[in-house]
């Protein structure tokens, strides 16, 4: 994988190269978005409208996404939605007094899906076939080995307090993300497929290019390959946004763990997935990929009752929490990843990814709402709503693989 990774070249390599400047920061400030917004008197059910109306922006930016790109073109697109959508929200954050700031703050974030199908455009279209699936792995090794930073934060906020700390922590994440556009912006080059896009586009305005994605989405409808992994995306990133907004309300607010904890769950999360992806994976492509992700799905139902039983106060407890949650997300993830970037027709790749997003973010926009309003009942509620999430991806799996062996 090592060798894999300095034989990459173009765009790919700018893209890949270039995504610690904005996994690090993000890693820093991550853990404590949360516990950010609750000591600034953020209520549970406001941190889930804030969730719901950043998707519903995020849903229809998703739709503009496809049109965006072709029209303006991978690279440009990239850079400007990126400094607006992150360089931006970041100044807001760090000045934030109460709900309206992060509300604000959450609107323009929201604007994000549009680089999501750029970037990925952007590395994708100039990459080989058999490319993909080691380059999807080398962007998750990225992110999990920023994550490594976090204990930087967790030192500060044990000694200064989240709030102080997060707002420094922001006004770094401003600095380091809007160089990391800029670096990309210098040395990436517009692909072939999008001067070839932009060309096509160029004199087709942009209500008339939204009216051809009715061909496009019956050409998702028409595969059942992307319907199948257009499911399991929207089902795992619904299981993803609420353990990822409610674990650390939860176990800092009812398992009484002390906060600067959470700076220390993600290093340990990300080494358990540095190891699968380092010296597991190559070792499980030689088995069918449902029961891998099988496999993944049953430790991850096993470790949200693990978690659900947690006793206060038991760190430990949390800790092998975390490892079979790590196993079992390293399971599942790169392989939905890898099938979704393969099923994609290229020709139609930044239209699709569009229609993919818009959807995704459709489908948990009021799962975003409603388990802002299950936390506020009761903060096990949420891990509830994930248990019966992951069995629907487990029937979807299991039909899967039982019409391939027909």
């Amino acid at each position: 994988m090592f060798k894999f990774l300095f034989t990459l070249k173009g765009n790919t390599k700018a893209c890949l190269f270039t995504e610690p400047l904005w996994g690090i920061p993000f890693n820093l400030y991550g853990p404590f978005v949360v516990l950010y917004m609750y000591h600034l008197g953020v209520l549970d059910i406001e941190i889930g409208i804030i969730m719901s109306v950043g998707r519903l922006v995020q849903m229809v930016m998703a739709l503009l996404g496809g049109v965006i790109t072709d029209k303006f073109g991978r690279r440009k697109t990239t850079f400007i939605v990126d400094c607006i959508s992150w360089s931006i929200p970041m100044l807001i954050w760090a000045f934030s007094q109460n709900f309206w700031w992060f509300l604000a703050a959450a609107l323009i974030n929201g604007v994000f899906p549009v680089t999501s199908v750029s970037w990925e455009c952007l590395w994708v279209d100039d990459a080989e076939e058999k490319q993909i699936g080691p380059v999807v792995n080398w962007i998750y090794i990225s992110g999990l080995m920023a994550v490594f930073f976090a204990p930087i934060a967790g030192y500060f906020v044990h000694g200064y307090g989240v709030v102080p700390v997060m707002r420094i922590l922001y006004l770094i994440s401003f600095v380091f993300m809007t160089a990391k556009f800029i670096i990309l912006y210098i040395y990436s080059t517009e692909t072939e497929r999008g001067k070839e896009r932009m060309e096509a586009t160029k004199d087709i305005p942009m209500a008339k290019m939204l009216a051809g994605y009715k061909d496009v989405f019956k050409q998702i409808l028409q595969s059942r390959e992307m319907v199948r992994v257009l499911m399991m995306q929207a089902i795992v990133g619904v299981i993803l946004m609420v353990s990822g907004t409610f674990f650390a309300l939860y176990t800092t607010q009812n398992l009484s763990i002390p906060e600067e904890f959470m700076a220390y769950f993600p290093i340990l999360r990300a080494g358990i997935m540095l190891a699968f992806l380092l010296f597991i994976q190559e070792k499980l492509d030689k088995f069918k990929p449902c029961y891998v992700m099988m496999s993944g799905i049953v430790l991850t139902i096993l470790s949200l009752v693990w978690l659900l039983t947690a006793p206060p106060h038991n760190w430990i407890w949390l800790v092998i929490y975390i490892i079979i949650d790590a196993c079992a997300m390293a399971l599942i993830l790169p392989r939905i990843d890898a099938q979704a970037a393969s099923a994609i027709d290229p020709k139609e790749r930044a239209r699709i990814r569009s229609l993919f997003n818009m959807i995704i973010l459709a489908v948990s926009s009021p799962f975003a709402f409603f388990s802002g309003w299950l936390s506020d009942t009761n903060r096990q509620l949420p891990f509830v709503l994930n248990l019966a999430m992951l069995g629907l991806l487990a029937l979807i799996v299991l039909y899967d693989n039982k019409n391939q062996k027909k």
